[in-house]
C-alpha cells in the first residue's frame, strides 16, 4: 500500500496550489479521501474529505471558499485545489485514505509567506 502526496511548496499570500495524492495497493474507489494538516505545534485537523464516488465534500470552516478537494477514481487520485492562501495555512498536509483500512501518506509541505 502506498499513499503519496505532491504539490507542496513555499507560496506567497494570495497564491494557489494544487495538492495531488496517488493511491496504489488497495481498493480506491471505495475509500473515503480526506485532507489532513499538521502547523508546528499544532495538533492534525481535518481540512477536506471526499465520499468514494465523489458526489459529497466537507470542509473546515477556515478553508470554506478556498480550498476545493476532488478526486479521479481512474487514476487512484485525490486533489486539494488551494486558492488565496493565507500564512496561517502552513502546515504539513496529509492525504488519508479511510475505509476497511485507515491509510496515511508521509505529507507535503505547504509554506505560505512573503
Amino acid at each position: 500500500v502506498q499513499v503519496v502526496e505532491s504539490g507542496g511548496g513555499l507560496v506567497q499570500p494570495g497564491g494557489s496550489l494544487r495538492l495531488s495524492c496517488v493511491a496504489s495497493g488497495f481498493t480506491f474507489s471505495s475509500y473515503v479521501m480526506r485532507w489532513y494538516r499538521q502547523a508546528p505545534g499544532k495538533e492534525r485537523e481535518l481540512v477536506a474529505g471526499i465520499s468514494s464516488a465523489g458526489g459529497s465534500t466537507n470542509y473546515a470552516d477556515s478553508v470554506k471558499g478556498r480550498f476545493t478537494i476532488s478526486r479521479v477514481n481512474a487514476k487512484n487520485t485525490v486533489y486539494l485545489q488551494m486558492n488565496s492562501l493565507k500564512p496561517e495555512d502552513t502546515a504539513v498536509y496529509y492525504c488519508n485514505a479511510r475505509g476497511a483500512n485507515d491509510y496515511w501518506g508521509q505529507g507535503t509541505q505547504v509554506t505560505v509567506s512573503s
